[in-house]
């Protein structure tokens, strides 16, 4: 069974750090990517090979597949983490720069939080409530008078991928018990020709990437930007709560606007340095400071929502 605690290990806390190094460099990818593929289309090749990739890795191992109510919830997992979410922030990463789409889904935690709280899967504490709070006044202190960065329709496409991406950490929780590699085989075999199709319909156009740092993004997303990422956020998941895990997406700033920075020139200005560190001081605060991550007391009479496994 899933190993829920809310004082995560140091291999918790390593995996979490290195999810956040390379999900943040999967935005500047992105990015470099739709120079040359359309987004729906760009999405789907990406992670079709994924899907590939972890069906011969499940393959090899072999893995059981899952069955009944795990198999449908593993689908709609994949239909909120891959289909839905990445074609609302592919989309939204062509008109928008990489530095302020990661800032945008910081408001993750709080959705996660409230969404997995009305679901009755973990208590609402008012330390997670706050640490999220001041993780948005963050977002909206970068985003202030940015209108040229950030337009009315980019804001409402990330925003409306954060609460996608809420409910497929909460659904990742579920499925945990699940081999991680089995879970995005089955995920992403189910989200990919959703993308695909969706592609199809804009009247995109189907092309192979063929500049250089094109490729080489393409290669990153498939490999670590896929490969690896989605498998340590199930095994943060796991061994974690959904609205900690959720956290994760918080951090994604400071790595992506350093590497904008430095590969694409994109300005790091001062406002976004200023809201990034609200962003972080909201995390520190919601989940990784000790006080933080001491066990839920529920009140007198009544169990915690969520103990050690997820129905």
């Amino acid at each position: 069974m899933n190993e829920t605690t809310r004082s995560p290990g140091a291999f918790t806390m390593t995996a979490f750090a290195v999810a956040v190094i390379l999900g943040g460099a999967n935005f500047l990818a992105v990015r470099f990517s739709n120079r040359e593929l359309e987004p729906f289309w760009g999405a789907g090749l990406r992670f079709s090979l994924a899907a590939l990739l972890f069906v011969g890795i499940a393959v090899a191992l072999r893995l059981r597949w899952p069955r009944g109510r795990q198999l449908w919830l593993t689908c709609l997992y994949g239909v909120f983490s891959f289909a839905l979410s990445y074609a609302l922030m592919y989309w939204a990463l062509v008109r928008v720069t990489a530095g302020m789409a990661a800032v945008v889904l910081a408001v993750v935690p709080l959705v996660t939080l409230l969404l997995a709280a009305a679901q009755r899967l973990e208590p609402l504490s008012r330390r997670t409530v706050l640490g999220s709070l001041l993780a948005l006044g963050g977002i909206l202190f970068a985003t202030l008078g940015q209108e040229i960065m950030l337009p009315l329709s980019g804001l409402l496409a990330m925003l409306a991928a954060a609460l996608t991406i809420g409910e497929s950490v909460i659904l990742g929780k579920r499925v945990s018990d699940n081999h991680p590699a089995m879970t995005n085989a089955v995920g992403l075999a189910a989200g990919a020709p959703l993308l695909l199709g969706l592609s199809a319909l804009a009247g995109e156009t189907w092309v192979l990437p063929r500049q250089p740092e094109v490729v080489w993004s393409v290669v990153y997303l498939v490999t670590l930007g896929s490969t690896g990422l989605f498998v340590l956020i199930l095994l943060v998941v796991r061994r974690w709560t959904a609205s900690a895990t959720s956290y994760v997406f918080v951090l994604f700033p400071v790595v992506t606007m350093l590497l904008a920075a430095w590969l694409a020139n994109e300005p790091i200005t001062a406002r976004g340095v200023i809201g990034a560190l609200v962003v972080i001081s909201g995390v520190w605060f919601g989940a990784l400071a000790p006080a933080a991550r001491q066990p839920a007391v529920p009140p007198l009479g009544e169990t915690p929502a969520l103990a050690t496994e997820v129905p």
